[in-house]
C-alpha cells in the first residue's frame, strides 16, 4: 500500500459493481456485470486507489475506502500483457493518482514479464503514457477491436 496524501493504493480489483461505477463515472465504455465478475478474478496484476477519510469535495459523498480509481495487467503471463481499465473518477482528478497507477503497473511488468514479452494498451488519453516506454505502433501497426453484442 502506498499513500497518496488521503488515498492508498492497494494490489486488489475491485469489486464487479464497483468496477462497473467507476467505468461509467469515468465516462468508460460499458461492460456487463456478468463479464466483470468472470474478468476480474483472471486479472494477471490490479491495483485499486481507495480514498482514505471523509472528504468535502466529492459530490457523490463520500465514506472512507471509497474506490476512486484502479487498473490492471491482463495477458497471458508469460508472452503477452496489457494494461487495462486504468481509470480514475473524474471528481479526483489531477492529483496524480493515474500517474501513480501506471506506475505501479509497468513496475509489476518490468519486475515480472520475461524478457521479449509484450506490452500494450489502448490509449485514451493523449500523450500520456510515453512516458512510461510506450510508442505508437502506427504506421507499422494499427489497433483494432471487435466488440461482442
Amino acid at each position: 500500500m502506498n499513500d497518496l496524501d488521503g488515498y492508498t493504493l492497494h494490489e486488489s480489483v475491485p469489486a464487479p459493481e464497483e468496477y462497473m461505477a467507476l467505468r461509467e463515472a469515468a465516462g468508460m465504455p460499458a461492460r456487463s456485470l456478468e463479464g466483470a465478475r468472470a474478468g476480474l478474478p483472471n486479472t494477471v496484476y490490479g491495483v485499486s486507489v481507495r480514498r482514505d477519510r471523509a472528504g468535502d469535495d466529492h459530490p457523490r459523498g463520500d465514506t472512507d475506502g471509497e474506490l476512486v480509481g484502479m487498473g490492471r495487467v491482463v495477458g497471458d503471463g508469460g508472452t503477452t500483457y496489457v494494461l487495462s481499465d486504468v481509470a480514475v473518477d473524474p471528481a479526483v482528478q489531477g492529483r496524480g493518482l493515474g500517474t501513480r497507477i501506471t506506475e505501479a503497473l509497468v513496475e509489476w511488468v518490468d519486475e515480472h514479464a520475461p524478457s521479449r514479452a509484450y506490452v500494450t494498451l489502448v490509449a485514451d488519453v493523449e500523450g500520456f503514457y510515453e512516458r512510461f516506454g510506450f510508442e505508437r505502433t502506427a504506421p507499422d501497426s494499427h489497433a483494432m477491436f471487435r466488440r461482442v453484442e
